[in-house]
């Protein structure tokens, strides 16, 4: 029978007597106040925070992560918590029970790799971080991955102040530490040196480059009145039907624009093995490869996710809530691209 049952039949009229507190624990550093109604007869029993339990449940926890991981602020998390639950906890612990995560992150960031990914995408992006007291720029670098499933899947992340070739160096060694061996296209913007880097780790992989970037890169040597009219030859360039109609097309925009741009058409001769792998692939697959598009959605969701942030207090700060991000993003892939 419940006690409203029993108030009734007792005739006693039950009524809110004041508050109990409680030390709650929340993790082994991070503690809060929690204030408990407490009613005349006794009988009121709190679901979230049970009587005599002195530790966070798994459910508010969770919840926690949760709503990190979507990007809300700590103070934003504290007011969705109390409102849900009726429990009131500060965002110092909710900073600590986030801070559980760098431990997955790192864990997640040495795991052991598949031998062979057939496609490969590297780029980096930027985020100020705070160091010795003032904020810097550094390049989060990001491997995206298909695996021999099918199935894409961030191989790591990497932080540094600057992108160059010689970071990607040391990043390209550790996905060979954690247990790659091959990978046959990886497809990358143009930063100089980077097809070397790369080679140098796995000599048998193609590198494209990005034409996309090769095509705005060269956009910034044409006078705007030409930009129409040479966007016009240079497509017949990277649309063709082969490796050889393209160099074939090349010729022609050379013979025709080659004086007035000769930087445009020698970068585009210049890195023209690495800007044509993509022809040797059918149609389907030139599409994947021949840009960087797929990594840059994945940056995109980045963006989404850290938009409201602003800078980070340190590099751990930034990493668990790329981490969670990941991790919710990745429920979503179903195919390579």
């Amino acid at each position: 029978m419940s006690h409203i049952a029993n108030d009734v039949l007792s005739g006693r009229k039950n009524r809110r007597n004041g508050v109990n507190k409680k030390t709650i624990k929340g993790t082994s550093d991070g503690t809060f106040e929690q204030e408990t109604p407490r009613d005349r007869n006794g009988t009121f029993k709190p679901q979230i925070v049970k009587k005599h339990q002195t530790t966070i449940s798994d459910e508010i926890e969770e919840k926690i992560l949760s709503m990190y991981g979507l990007g809300m602020s700590y103070r934003d998390i504290s007011s969705h918590i109390e409102e849900i639950y009726q429990v009131s906890i500060s965002t110092a612990t909710i900073s600590l029970i986030a801070d559980k995560i760098i431990s997955k992150v790192k864990k997640w960031q040495a795991r052991p790799l598949q031998a062979m990914y057939p496609f490969v995408w590297l780029d980096a992006i930027y985020y100020k971080i705070k160091e010795d007291g003032r904020y810097i720029s550094k390049a989060v670098y990001t491997i995206l991955g298909v695996n021999m499933e099918g199935r894409k899947e961030v191989l790591g992340l990497y932080l540094s102040e600057n992108e160059g070739a010689n970071f990607w160096l040391q990043v390209l060694t550790d996905l060979s530490n954690r247990g790659i061996e091959d990978i046959l296209i990886a497809s990358v913007d143009g930063l100089s040196g980077f097809p070397e880097a790369i080679n140098s780790i796995f000599p048998k992989t193609e590198v494209q480059l990005c034409i996309v970037h090769q095509i705005r890169n060269s956009l910034k040597y044409v006078a705007s009145k030409n930009q129409k009219e040479f966007m016009k030859d240079l497509k017949r360039v990277y649309r063709a039907i082969s490796r050889e109609a393209a160099k074939m097309e090349l010729d022609r925009l050379d013979e025709k624009w080659g004086d007035k741009y000769p930087i445009v058409i020698n970068s585009w001769r210049t890195k023209w093995e690495n800007l044509s792998y993509y022809f040797k692939y059918p149609e389907d697959i030139r599409k994947v490869i021949y840009t960087t598009n797929t990594i840059e959605s994945v940056h995109r969701q980045f963006r989404k996710l850290t938009k409201t942030k602003g800078a980070f207090s340190n590099e751990n700060s930034l990493l668990k809530l790329l981490y969670l991000g990941i991790q919710n993003t990745s429920k979503k892939w179903t195919m390579p691209v």
